[in-house]
């Protein structure tokens, strides 16, 4: 079976070694004739959508760490319950770790503004993924010891952690989508700058 944290690294650890990816291979990005600013373009669009996507799995994410977080502070809860969070959540984020490995790959060819929302979503994301496997390891061995310190101390970080991530990529969201109105205001207004 492979972890979240191993996954996460070693998408991460690939991109940094490989430096290439499929998005690379995209007619868009690579289409003979292309400039370099069409490609920069298509990158920064393709930031943008990959964030729009963990966007959305970051909502589902919240709802289920929300709950992992409720079992955080009362023991009434079977073990076979904090295993289906858990195990919904781990969906969550490796799907947000598939996003997070490609933004990564694109980071250089991207906006200011969204290689910070990469670094920035990436740091959450591999907390929530950390505490995610801890969790997972500690009730398989210890099913019936679910009220411990240790354990409820990852069911908290995976749920602060998924509400962190949440905010942020709404937020740089919000900030691409008041940027493209400003642009469109001063394009109808015919203003420079």
């Amino acid at each position: 079976m492979r972890t979240i944290l191993k996954r996460m690294i070693m998408a991460l650890a690939a991109v940094a070694f490989l430096g290439t990816g499929s998005v690379f291979a995209s007619p868009q990005a690579s289409s003979p004739g292309a400039s370099k600013m069409d490609d920069l373009a298509y990158l920064s669009e393709r930031a943008s959508t990959l964030l729009a996507e963990i966007q959305k799995e970051s909502t589902g994410l919240r709802l289920h760490a929300d709950t992992l977080g409720t079992f955080a502070g009362s023991p009434r809860y079977s073990w076979q319950s904090h295993i289906f969070y858990l195990n919904k959540v781990k969906g969550h984020i490796n799907a947000v770790g598939e996003r997070t490995a490609e933004l990564q790959q694109i980071r250089y060819a991207v906006l200011p503004w969204q290689q910070q929302a990469i670094t920035e979503v990436t740091s959450h994301a591999a907390k929530v993924a950390a505490s995610t496997q801890a969790a997972i390891v500690y009730l398989n061995e210890n099913q019936a010891r679910h009220s411990v310190p240790e354990y409820r101390d990852n069911l908290t970080t995976i749920a602060h952690s998924s509400e962190d991530m949440k905010q942020t990529v709404d937020k740089f969201l919000d900030y691409e989508k008041t940027q493209r109105k400003l642009q469109q205001l001063q394009n109808e207004l015919e203003l420079g700058g």
